[in-house]
């Protein structure tokens, strides 16, 4: 079963937008998945014309699969996917195959530095564009102090990008407006991993689809966002001893096709399932009362929160059969080993945390975690999101610290060499929505975005539009391409993209991967670090004994300052160094100094990091996002012990009513990835997924008089957007659009003839924990399109 299976893609690559997940390598459970090499290379290169394979890790999801990068002259020809590598053993998804290499090696690319002058981007040397930056940050710390100063950036990073601009953001700078479009896609993964457990870490691996004997996925499409892991689980379902699958989705995605059980729920209404689903295993003794007992504080205050929600209820409240959610709770109840995996359909939606939560219940309240088969996967939506988290360039506090912990702060004053009172540590940090909001009100005229185009993926955009194109506020972007967002800016700076740039990427498992340099960037592009770094060394950050902050020549050196920050936390990557991860595709933290393993699940001894003196957050109230606090957590005394906790269910922050009377839902395409600056440029995925659509049920489609095909406007109370329709076996009552399709190639002014953006009728609203933007519940109305010239 371990043979060695080769694929690549026909002649323009048909065969892998045709065929997604591949051929099929069926295996038991218990079994090791069999090994299947794709690779992919350019018109007119052959294996024997590649001058070297040089190591990376594919960044086109959050699977981070260990791949090669083919160069010839120069130039990146191909990519084949790593047997050796644990994460994906060989494959490669549509995405990896025909936009990696494709996605950055484009004519549109930016190759030179562009300033605003007498209101056009025109070209300018690094030097004047350095300067432009360098005298306005200073003018304002001067005037106003760092609260004048935000960073927005990216899940798509390099480690050693993101602890570079946490460093000159939380010690240089001193501003606590500093976040990433993580907050869009995995700020719940995290929230709900340190209010159950005390600290941000995946409980799970990748191997345990390999052993489980059921499969939950909870708002996660996972054939469209992480293709290789989905062709994991269908080896696992065309083999022999398949997983019993259950699917909570409200659209008939092929994920739901292949679901035992498939709770097509209404958007917004994912705790009242959730509730359900606890209350049938408590009320069943589905549960290890000697593992909760021991290991777990909290269960009278969840038993009193989900008495009431029996199969009957929530199944009204959600739109699907109380059988089915009985089911599905004898499901978890009885299987010997259950995986959980969770994603945007719950971290995008209502009650996002307080509904991630219960899944870490279910799972404690049958002993189910730190076991082969046996745990779950609070899932990443980004490449390098995990990075972003530990790093502290979302706003979190480096390494997995607690903002509310003195010595924390302290640990990290020694580290950069600077007073605990230039750590901003006052107040929480500002979150991404907020952020912006301080854009608009005009206290942030400073902001610098980095990889990232909140033009596109934030909610409501002609709000987001307006808010970039304040006159006041200094905006600078650096990315690969000229985005919606770059096209606002006030300075335009040329990053290096993946393969011409060195560093580290760890996926949501806690797998670290190498991606070496492969090329050059083209033209004067520079690498992310090499732009913070200039920007540290023009603003002379220096810490307090008068050496400079970051004293850092190249990625090496940041690599070995971040392992400093990691030692003794959580994610301690002491033990994991860059010549390792040339030995050895894809390690995962903790690895201590000295070990030479790494355990492939936590909490195996059920000992959890929820001890006063060590855990990375005290915790919320779930419904309000009021703090805990380091008073209310002594109380809790959770000591080592995981914490159960739920809220009250809420419902919809806008539920239909008689003027806007369907709910709308965002999501993603197989074939593209996030605001399509890299896929759209591969021919074979624009090809297969040109532009955007509209999915509604037969039912619904029907009461309105459309049909398949139909130009219809979608309708909020923020805006519209127009395509054609899919007549789909979604949810009644719900209309669905991709979230991906901007308009950086379209005609000018579409955004008001034609809007095609998911997120012009999105809402300004948030989870009150994570404060992750509620991109799947909206009030809309739908009517069949007029269309003008």
């Amino acid at each position: 079963m371990n043979e060695q299976v080769r694929t690549a893609g026909a002649v323009g690559g048909r065969d892998r937008v045709e065929d997604v997940w591949g051929s099929r390598t069926p295996f038991a459970r218990g079994g090791r998945w069999p090994d299947r090499v794709d690779q992919q290379l350019a018109e007119g290169i052959g294996e024997a014309d590649v001058d070297r394979w040089v190591r990376s890790a594919c960044v086109l999801c959050s699977n981070g699969c260990g791949c090669d990068i083919a160069v010839k002259d120069g130039r990146m020809v191909g990519i084949r996917g790593r047997a050796d590598d644990p994460i994906n053993r060989g494959r490669l998804g549509p995405k990896g195959l025909y936009a990696s290499w494709q996605g950055v090696e484009h004519r549109d690319r930016l190759t030179t530095p562009l300033v605003r002058r007498d209101g056009e981007l025109v070209e300018a040397s690094w030097d004047e564009a350095m300067t432009r930056v360098v005298e306005r940050s200073r003018a304002l710390l001067d005037e106003v102090g760092p609260l004048s100063h935000g960073f927005y950036t990216s899940g798509q990073l390099l480690l050693e990008e993101y602890y570079a601009l946490a460093v000159i953001g939380k010690a240089g700078v001193g501003t606590p407006h500093m976040d990433g479009n993580t907050r869009l896609c995995t700020a719940t993964a995290a929230s709900a991993l340190k209010e159950t457990f005390g600290a941000d870490g995946q409980p799970g691996c990748y191997e345990d689809l390999d052993e489980c004997d059921a499969l939950f996925l909870y708002g996660h499409n996972m054939a469209a966002t992480q293709t290789v892991a989905w062709s994991r689980v269908l080896d696992r379902l065309d083999g022999p001893e398949p997983p019993t699958l259950v699917v909570v989705d409200p659209r008939s995605t092929p994920v739901a096709k292949r679901a035992a059980v498939h709770l097509a729920v209404n958007p917004g209404t994912n705790l009242a399932l959730m509730h359900a689903l606890v209350r049938e295993l408590l009320v069943n003794g589905w549960t290890d009362a000697a593992f909760v007992a021991d290991h777990t504080v909290g269960l009278e205050e969840l038993r009193g929160l989900v008495e009431q929600w029996t199969p009957e209820r929530a199944a009204d409240v959600c739109g699907v059969d109380a059988a089915h959610i009985r089911a599905a709770a004898r499901i978890f109840g009885t299987s010997e080993r259950v995986l959980s995996t969770v994603l945007q359909g719950f971290y995008q939606s209502t009650q996002a945390t307080a509904s991630a939560c219960q899944v870490n219940n279910l799972h404690l309240l049958r002993g189910m975690i730190g076991r082969p088969g046996a745990g779950l996967l609070q899932m990443n939506g980004q490449p390098t999101a995990q990075n972003n988290r530990e790093c502290g360039a979302d706003g979190d506090l480096s390494g997995f610290r607690n903002w509310h912990n003195p010595e924390h702060v302290a640990q990290l004053a020694r580290l950069w060499g600077v007073h605990p009172l230039k750590i901003p540590h006052w107040a929480p940090p500002t979150h991404a929505m907020q952020l912006f909001r301080y854009v608009e009100q005009g206290s942030i005229r400073f902001l610098w975005i980095s990889a990232t185009n909140p033009a596109v993926s934030l909610p409501q955009l002609a709000r987001i539009r307006d808010v970039l194109a304040k006159p006041e506020a200094f905006v600078v972007v650096q990315d690969l391409y000229l985005t919606e967002t770059a096209e606002l800016a006030d300075i335009v700076l040329p990053a290096a993209g993946w393969g011409e740039k060195t560093g580290t990427y760890t996926n949501t498992t806690r797998t670290v991967h190498l991606s070496e340099q492969a090329v050059e960037p083209p033209g004067q592009a520079r690498s992310d670090l090499d732009i913070f770094l200039d920007y540290a060394r023009r603003m002379d950050f220096r810490r307090d004994d008068g050496r400079p902050l970051l004293d850092w020549s190249g990625p090496d050196d940041a690599y070995r300052a971040w392992q400093e920050c990691s030692r003794g936390r959580p994610c301690d990557y002491t033990g994991i160094s860059y010549d390792d991860l040339r030995r050895e595709s894809g390690i995962q933290w903790p690895r201590r100094e000295g070990e030479t393993t790494s355990p492939p699940r936590l909490y195996g001894d059920a000992e959890f990091p929820t001890h006063r003196e060590s855990c990375e957050d005290f915790g919320h109230d779930l419904l309000t996002g009021a703090d805990v606090g380091p008073d209310g957590f002594a109380v809790l005394a959770p000591n080592g012990r995981a914490i159960l906790k739920s809220a009250p269910y809420a419902g919809p922050h806008e539920p239909p009513d008689a003027e806007y009377p369907l709910r709308f839902t965002t999501g993603r395409s197989v074939f593209h990835f996030h605001t399509r600056t890299k896929t759209a440029r591969a021919p074979e995925l624009q090809a297969a997924a040109p532009s955007v659509w509209l999915e509604m049920a037969e039912a619904d489609a029907a009461e309105l008089g459309l049909a398949e095909g139909d130009l219809i406007e979608v309708r909020s109370r923020r805006g519209r957007i127009v395509a054609p329709l899919r007549v789909t076996a979604i949810t009644p009552g719900t209309v669905f659009a991709p979230f991906h399709y901007g308009y950086w190639d379209a005609p000018d002014g579409a955004e008001e003839r034609r809007p095609t953006a998911a997120n012009e009728l999105t809402v300004t609203e948030w989870d009150p924990v994570s404060k992750q933007p509620v991109f799947k519940c909206a009030a809309v109305r739908v009517a069949r399109a007029e269309v003008g010239p």
